[in-house]
Order: C-alpha cells, then structure tokens, then sequence
C-alpha cells in the first residue's frame, strides 16, 4: 500500500514537467475543436493523431491520448449546445436542454453548466481508475495460457455488444477481424501466413494504419458522398458562464449520481458515453425538484448528461488497461497506442518500471480535468465558430492528416497504401451495417486468443480439459456467456433512455 501511494506521488512529479502539461494543453485543445464538429468522433481524433506520439516519451504519448479523449466528449457539447447538432454522440442528450437554454439566450449558462459537469464527472472517474486498476491487475497476474484464451474470447464477445443494433453483424465483423489478424508470421512456428510476398507485413497489419483508415479515412469518404454542408450559425452569447452558488448546489447532486452511472457503463464491455449521456439525463429528472424546466432549459439536464458521459472516460480505461479488454471503439484505438509504444495491457503495467509509466498516465488524466476545465471556460467563444467550418474544409483537412500520419509511421508508402486499402474497407463496413470498431477489437484480441489456445494444448499434450481447469477460466466463461446477451439488455436500455429523453424534450 505504501509503495502504491509512492508511485501515486511520483506519477503527479513526472506528469507535472513542463513537456506533458504542454502535451495537456495541445491534446486537451485539439481534441475539443474536432469534438465540436458535427461528423467527427472520439475515435477518429484518436486515430488522427495517434501518429503524432511515436516520437514521445511513452508516458508522454499516452496522456496526449487521455487528453484527445477527455476533449472530444466535452467538445460534443458547444454543437449541441449552440447549433442542436451534437458534435458526437455522447452529447446527443445534451442537445436537449443545452438547445433550449440557447434560444433563451442563455447558452453561456449552459456551456459553463456542460463544463464544469464535465470536469467533475471526468475528475471523480480518476477515483475509481486508481482505486480498482491495481486490484483487477493483481487478479490478472495469475493468468496462465487457458486464462488469456477465454479473455480474448471474452474481448470478442464484446464485439456484440459493441455492435447491439446486430448481433449477427457485429459477429461477422469480428470474424472479418479475425482473418485479418492471422496475416504475418505464425506465432509459434514462424511460418509465413498470407503475406503475400510483403516483407512489411511480417508482424502483420501495422494497427495504426488500420485504425487511421477504418476510423478517420472512411469518415472523410462518408462525408465527400454526401452534399457539401455548411454548418448552421453558432449562436453568439454574451451571457456568463460561471453559475451561481445556488445552481452549483442544485447540480451537485446530479453530478453524483451520474458520476456512479457513467463509471459502471463505462467499465461494462459494451456500453459507452452514448449510453450514459441518456442515462445520466433521465436519472436528473426523476430526481430533480424542478421536472417542469426539463424541455424548457434545464441545467439539471445538461449536468447529468455531461457528468455522466464524461464518468465513462475513466471507468472504460480500467479492463483496458489490466485486462486488455477494450469495451468501445476509443479505447481500442488507445489499446492500439499502447501497443505501439511497446506496452502490453495486463498486470505487466503495474509491476516494474512500467508502473511508474502507468502512474504518471493516471496522475496525467487527474490534471487533464483541471485543463479541459480552464480552456473549456475560456475558450468556448473562440470553439463555438469552429463549429461552423464547412465540410468541404473538413474533408481535404482530414484525407492531408491520414496520409501524412501512416506515411510518418515507418516513413514507408506502404503504410499509406494499407490506411487506403483499409478507408474503402471502413466505407463500405459502413455502408452495409457492420462495425468498424469490432473489426479492431478482433484484429487486436486475435493473436493473444491464438497464442493462448495452442500453448495450453502444448502443454496438455491436446487434452482441452486444460480449458476448463481452473476457477479463474469457468468466471471468463460466464462473462463470455454475458457478453453475448449483453446486446439485447444494452439495446434495450438506450432505447428507452432514448424514448424517455425524447418524451422529457417534447
């Protein structure tokens, strides 16, 4: 316990050099301006700018990435907010009242509400992540070859979860995944598997590419098919943004319990900030004292919806980061950055040298709160008329940033070629209803499945009892058996999340 709150120390030491607060701020600024463009995504920004680590320092690297996260699902809000258009769709819920505060002339009140909730509901998930990392690494450290095998089985049950509106197709996602992960040498025997003469591909498909492509190239082709749009007027405010002792005391009791409820849904595979921003916004009316403002203007409502999808922020980095078990599509594009920068998700990144990298990523993600706090307030003026950037700029913007990210990777054209190949993959995964997201998980969880499954049958000499061994496998099995019904309880929870929030906004 001592030595945890020495690391704990040393982790707010290194996190507070000059390099990462400057690597804070830029994160945190970035990714609340792409955060605030209707048709761009958490996941995209990550992918986007994920290139930009490799040369940092690890830790470095990872809290840009915290940042980039923090920011996109704050930045969602000044949409949603000024222009009723939510920049993503964790702040679909916000749209509601946030709108309504705006045509009242109240949409300084109304982005201060947005910030401040998502700074305390960003700041109280850091409790949970220091609290119960360590203690689902710990558990993690006794997993042997049959453990890691249904964790990934776990992981890929996910993939129905994370694409509920079809279980069938999130699973052929997953299968497409799986084919794809099997390109490069054979883990066990070295032998070549559809490389197709590609030396490149020996460690098999570079996943920053394949994250940039699915993620980011294959939105800019969504958005160039479609009618060059120029945004609607962001409403100017000259209202304060600072609330009252009086709204602050009426809010706080909100932000607890969205808080709780955002964490929960943020560690259940999954689930996600869409999710807990309905969530959070129905829980603030039934127990609020003023159900009348709700549909009027609410800051009630907009606090629960922001406390609660920024909550999820911490909560989804805990299986991630011990179990390497990513729940929604941002924190599989972070596994990736973790990967990249030589780290493995598990108990190895609580043990060792690594902690301290590992801490000073938590002590980091504590500090990004208070940044995206300060540019939240003073900069929602100067956000609110990026939001009115047309696509035709956002378009050539992003398809520059796609080519020069994978082309810095390695400084080879083949990498530009495979985030192409993968941009026309992820426009037509689109197309047809599959999930983007379920192909990462699977093309990441698929060698760890791989290897886990032939070292326990090595081992066992071919009996599968080894499978079935311990105490440890038969609770894996019984999540994965939860994951796969999982889809049918989260669909139905957002649906009438949604219902309800719609019916209060009415």
């Amino acid at each position: 316990m001592i030595e945890t709150f020495v690391m704990m120390g040393q982790g707010f030491m290194n996190a507070l050099m000059p390099v990462n607060i400057l690597a804070m701020i830029a994160g945190t600024t970035i990714e609340i301006v792409i955060g605030c463009l209707p048709g761009l995504s958490a996941a995209m920004g990550v992918a986007l700018l994920l290139p930009m680590t490799f040369s940092m320092d690890a830790s470095t690297g990872l809290i840009v990435l915290g940042a980039i996260y923090c920011g996109a699902i704050f930045g969602g809000s000044i949409s949603a907010i000024l222009i009723h258009t939510p920049g993503t769709p964790a702040s679909a819920a916000t749209a509601i009242e946030g709108y309504q505060l705006t045509l009242q002339g109240k949409a300084g009140k109304a982005l201060g509400t947005a910030c401040i909730s998502s700074f305390f509901g960003g700041l109280l998930s850091c409790i949970s992540l220091y609290f119960f990392a360590p203690l689902l690494a710990k558990l993690a450290m006794k997993f042997g070859s049959p453990e890691y095998f249904w964790l990934s089985i776990f992981g890929l049950t996910i993939i129905a979860g994370v694409s509920s509106k079809s279980m069938v197709k999130g699973l052929m996602s997953g299968a497409l995944g799986l084919l794809l992960s099997t390109i490069g040498m054979d883990p066990m025997q070295g032998v070549k598997r559809f490389m197709f003469g590609q030396a490149s591909l020996y460690e098999g498909i570079n996943v920053t590419c394949t994250l940039i492509g699915l993620f980011s190239m294959s939105q800019a082709l969504i958005l160039a098919e479609t009618k060059i749009k120029q945004r609607a007027r962001a409403s100017r405010f000259s209202d304060k943004m600072l609330l009252s002792r009086d709204e602050l005391k009426m809010i706080a009791p909100t932000i607890g319990r969205s808080w709780i409820i955002g964490n929960l849904i943020g560690i259940l595979p999954g689930a996600g900030a869409s999710i807990a921003c309905f969530l959070g916004y129905n829980t603030s009316k039934q127990f609020s004292k003023h159900k009348e403002m709700f549909g009027h203007g609410s800051i009630e409502g907009v606090a629960g919806s922001e406390a609660a999808n920024n909550a999820v922020t911490g909560g989804s980095l805990i299986p991630m980061l011990t179990l390497g078990i990513p729940g929604e599509s941002v924190t599989a594009v972070l596994m990736g950055g973790l990967i990249i920068q030589g780290l493995t998700p598990g108990p190895d990144l609580f043990v060792g040298e690594t902690a301290k990298m590992t801490y000073t990523f938590f002590a980091g993600f504590v500090l990004i709160q208070f940044f995206m706090l300060g540019i939240g307030l003073l900069g929602c003026r100067g956000f609110a008329q990026i939001s009115r950037l047309s696509d035709a700029i956002l378009i050539p913007a992003v398809s520059v940033l796609c080519v020069v990210g994978s082309f810095a990777i390695h400084k080879n054209f083949v990498d530009v070629v495979i985030m192409m190949i993968f941009g026309i993959l992820g426009y037509f995964v689109r197309k047809v209803g599959l999930n983007n997201a379920a192909i990462v998980l699977a093309l990441i969880l698929g060698p760890i499945g791989e290897k886990g499954l032939r070292r326990s049958l090595e081992l066992s000499k071919g009996d599968i009892r080894i499978l079935f061994s311990t105490p440890v496998c038969w609770v894996l099995i019984a999540l994965c058996v939860f994951g796969i019904l999982s889809p049918v309880l989260m669909d139905r929870m957002e649906k009438k999340a949604v219902k309800d929030a719609e019916e209060s906004g009415s």
